[in-house]
């Protein structure tokens, strides 16, 4: 990939990102707006809105910590490798 492909590649990543993080603040408003709502089924023009209440179970990992010997923990612990692509927007003219 040329510097400039790269360059522009890069770019465009972050516009999106960006226009991302807009729409994702913009849905959660929207959220906000329909948070005293019951549960149900609502309609729209366009979309139907289904709200639901359900339980959900977590486990307290603190707590299993505490309990479970650190040999025992990395013996049931699976590994993975992971890639990240973190991108940000630049301060100052940087060559």
């Amino acid at each position: 990939m040329t510097k400039t492909n790269l360059t522009a590649t890069i770019d465009a990543l972050g516009a999106i990102k960006a226009k991302i993080a807009e729409l994702e603040l913009q849905e959660k408003e929207l959220k906000a707006d329909l948070a005293d709502l019951k549960p149900g089924a609502y309609e729209g023009e366009l979309f139907r809105l289904s709200i639901s209440e359900t339980e959900r179970e977590t486990l307290d990992m603190k707590a299993v910590r505490e309990k479970l010997s650190p040999q025992w923990m990395r013996a049931h612990t699976n590994v993975t490798n992971v890639r990240t692509l973190r991108v940000s927007a630049r301060n100052g003219d940087v060559e």
